[in-house]
């Protein structure tokens, strides 16, 4: 579990999940299995979940970002210190979006599906 910046920025190694994610948002989880769900958090309006959306389309789930989904590799320790700020400072400045969940072994980011293979290039040039 790496805690310090210059070892997480050098060993990010990001890796783009295959596939198209959208946010959604349900009061009721019993129309969807578990595994389907890639991310679930439960808020004060209902739960948030992270869907594939050829899935949420299918259960007419409504969405409005049709999201990629990149995992950064490396063995981040939950209190890392400015391991996000770095790669979202380095996104934004490019004018990238980016939608971001610290798990336990990894961070994940999520940006438009139109700035993926940008956000590819940007993280791997951070690591360099």
């Amino acid at each position: 579990m790496e805690k310090k910046l210059d070892e997480l920025l050098k060993t990010m190694k990001p890796k783009h999940n295959i596939g198209d994610f959208v946010f959604c948002t349900v009061n009721d989880l019993s129309t969807i299995k578990f595994q389907d769900i890639t991310l679930m958090f439960k808020e004060d309006e209902g739960y948030t979940i992270i869907l594939k959306k050829e899935l949420a389309d299918n259960l007419n789930q409504k969405y409005t970002f049709n999201a990629a989904w990149i995992t950064l590799t490396v063995h981040s320790s939950l209190d890392a210190v400015g391991f996000t700020a770095a790669f979202s400072k380095a996104l934004s400045d490019e004018g990238i979006s980016c939608n971001v969940v610290a798990a336990y072994y990894h961070d994940h980011i999520f940006v438009n599906k139109k700035d993926a293979m940008r956000t590819m290039e940007i993280l791997n040039n951070i690591s360099k």
